[in-house]
């Protein structure tokens, strides 16, 4: 089965249960491909896939945990597993570097990149087994670009880009493809979050600091979930895509 070709693949999405991973479980389904959705929370998992237009399967598992995430790959032995996309993460604090307590830096790097080595580490050996697989790791144009106040995160998110570029040469010999996908900033609550914090620093209020931010964008918007998934299904039918990283920022520039 070529890359091209996504009805009737099974794809593991971690962060499944809201947001971006939501979407993008939707947006595979709607092209036919069965999604597990995985994450903590069995609630906000099982809403997921209650709203999915095609078959899914609910299962927690905490991608930081080795345990769990040996546990997870245990019960997903009998699953053929072609499609691996890292979304799970988490934001961070929002201050100078020097306020961020250790303890916060390392939850940031221990689900965004952590979990990300875990579950590679995990489900990589039955794609090169086969010959062929696709892993999509979420990054952020946060790791590419300044972000003030915001150090864990973009350093996080900078260590998935190495991630992805060294895996792909790894693996794609093999025949497993290993891209990055970097939104920017995304309509919805964390953005929101952020704009509080940030009219809050400033004495601005709420619409300003969004104002400031989209301005950076060529198109002077956000993008949406939806635009996010729309993007990750276009990548999987690409079969040249290897070592890439998709960039989806409407345009964000830093300055």
């Amino acid at each position: 089965m070529s890359a091209a070709e996504l009805a009737g693949r099974t794809a593991l999405v971690t962060g499944g249960g809201n947001g971006l991973g939501r979407a993008m479980c939707r947006a595979l389904s709607a092209e036919g491909v069965r999604v597990i959705a995985v994450g903590r929370t069995r609630g906000s998992l099982e809403e997921t896939v209650a709203g999915l237009p095609g078959a899914g399967l609910a299962v927690t598992c905490d991608v930081a945990d080795p345990d769990s995430v040996a546990e997870l790959a245990g019960r997903l032995a009998g699953e053929e597993v072609s499609v691996l996309v890292n979304n799970a993460g988490v934001a961070g604090p929002v201050a100078p570097l020097t306020e961020v307590e250790p303890a916060e830096w390392d939850a940031v790097f221990a689900a965004n990149v952590r979990g990300t080595f875990l579950m590679c580490r995990a489900f990589l050996p039955a794609m090169t087994a086969r010959g062929a697989g696709d892993v999509v790791n979420v990054a952020s144009v946060s790791g590419k670009r300044p972000l003030a106040r915001r150090t864990p995160y973009c350093a996080s998110k900078m260590a998935v880009l190495g991630l992805t570029t060294t895996l792909a040469a790894e693996v794609g010999p093999l025949g497993v493809a290993v891209n990055s996908l970097s939104p920017g900033p995304v309509e919805g609550p964390r953005m929101e979050r952020n704009f509080r914090l940030e009219a809050e620093r400033t004495g601005t209020s709420v619409a300003d600091a969004e104002a400031a931010f989209v301005s950076r964008a060529a198109l002077g918007r956000m993008v949406t979930e939806d635009e996010v998934g729309a993007a990750l299904v276009a990548m999987l039918r690409m079969p040249g895509l290897c070592a890439a990283d998709v960039d989806l920022s409407a345009g964000m520039v830093a300055r």
